[in-house]
């Protein structure tokens, strides 16, 4: 830490200026809770008085029922790490959980009941925004206590359960509530996505995609091979693909020197202004990583549109997302509420609007205005060019297809 002062005119000033370090891990493994498996005991600082406190997603639990039962006997097998505060939390999972502060006052008032004090931890297991709940939580909590996060979905274990945000959604607004808080480890356990259903199996991978479009050519290109293997739930491609997908992320965190996004840029939210914008419009029947999908499809096009993405690409990143079998299209863009989402992007960092598009495969670049006329004409060639690649895939003649893709 540096101190300084100065005299001004008005008189004297007091300066302090100081950084922190953060440091955290993200584990791979299978089977977490097999009490052979050190990894979670190894991730616990065993401080005197330290408990470690389980929430779970209520979701999860219905794949993973006896989860609680060998949680505890984990906890018999490494009595020297790992002391339970109680039995679980359990809440909802999905996004309602997310809705309000309901969910986030109970966990406060277990961490106070049961004595869970900062040099404790709050374990928690579940998908995104159920992680975004109980991060919000710790981060409040004693002004921060340690988080585990156990990331149980593709989306999660790609973004959610791997970054420094937590998040709860209100006035209308997603993300409306937050806080900067890294976790203390983030534990990736493979066994729980064999249990997910397919929509949630490939939605999540609409978050390896944008981070490939955005960052790296030739992990894109590797997402082009891996789709085929990922769409038959091979477990080894879509472990290759959140492997790297999180190995982006970190970096960007680490590296590009915002991590707590004090400026007007949010690059790894590609898509996002309108994928948020439409999850409120469908009322979230759209998942989040759905609504990612279609606004990394929506910018890809009015980035083409605009003349910064050539066509070749632009087609490359349409027929990618359609490889992992997801939907490019949902009635809410229609909706003239959409663009209100804009305003509402730049309303939640303050500045300049910011929004990055991509000029090509790998390479991205941040504008401050968008064409409103144009990010319609967008909306409707997205709809020509899903519509036409659709009727292509079930066997219409290639020249009424380029006819509806012009």
């Amino acid at each position: 830490m540096e101190g300084s002062a100065s005299l001004t005119p008005a008189g004297e000033e007091l300066h302090a200026r100081f950084s922190v370090n953060y440091s955290y891990a993200v584990h791979f493994t299978r089977d977490v809770l097999d009490p052979e498996n050190p990894i979670l005991a190894r991730t616990v600082i065993a401080d005197h008085g330290s408990v470690v406190l389980p929430v779970l997603d209520g979701g999860m639990l219905t794949c993973h029922p006896t989860l609680p039962e060998r949680l505890e006997a984990y906890a018999q097998r490494h009595p020297d790490c790992l002391r339970l505060a109680g039995p679980p939390i359990v809440l909802p999972g999905g996004e309602l959980v997310k809705e309000g502060t309901r969910h986030v006052e109970a966990i406060l008032a277990a961490v106070n009941e049961r004595a869970v004090d900062r040099h404790s931890y709050v374990l928690a297991i579940g998908g995104g925004a159920f992680l975004d709940v109980a991060g919000y939580a710790t981060a409040v909590a004693h002004r921060g206590i340690r988080l585990i996060r156990m990331p149980t979905t593709v989306l999660a274990q790609n973004d959610a359960g791997i970054g420094v945000k937590n998040g709860l959604n209100a006035y209308g607004k997603k993300n409306f509530l937050g806080t900067f808080a890294p976790p203390s480890a983030v534990i990736d356990d493979e066994l729980f996505l064999t249990t997910l259903c397919d929509r949630d199996w490939r939605a999540g991978t609409s978050e390896a995609i944008k981070v490939a479009l955005l960052k790296d050519a030739a992990f894109f290109a590797e997402l082009e091979e891996l789709a085929p293997a990922v769409g038959e739930r091979d477990l080894d491609a879509m472990g290759t693909l959140i492997r790297r997908c999180t190995e982006l992320h970190l970096s960007h965190i680490a590296g590009a020197g915002d991590p707590f996004e004090m400026g007007s840029a949010r690059p790894l939210d590609f898509g996002h202004w309108s994928a948020h914008k439409l999850e409120q419009l469908s009322g979230l029947r759209l998942r989040h990583g759905e609504a990612v999908a279609i606004g990394i499809a929506l910018d890809a096009t009015y980035a083409h549109l605009a003349g910064m993405l050539p066509a070749a690409e632009w087609r490359r990143v349409l027929a990618l997302l359609e490889a992992f079998d997801l939907s490019l299209l949902a009635p809410e863009l229609d909706d003239p509420r959409l663009l209100d989402g804009l305003a509402e992007f730049r309303e939640h960092l303050g500045g300049r609007l910011t929004v990055v598009l991509v000029q090509a495969i790998g390479a991205s670049v941040e504008v401050h205005e968008i064409d409103r006329a144009l990010m319609r004409r967008a909306i409707r060639e997205l709809r020509a060019a899903a519509v036409g690649a659709e009727a292509l895939h079930e066997g219409s003649p290639p020249a009424m297809v380029e006819a509806t893709q012009g």
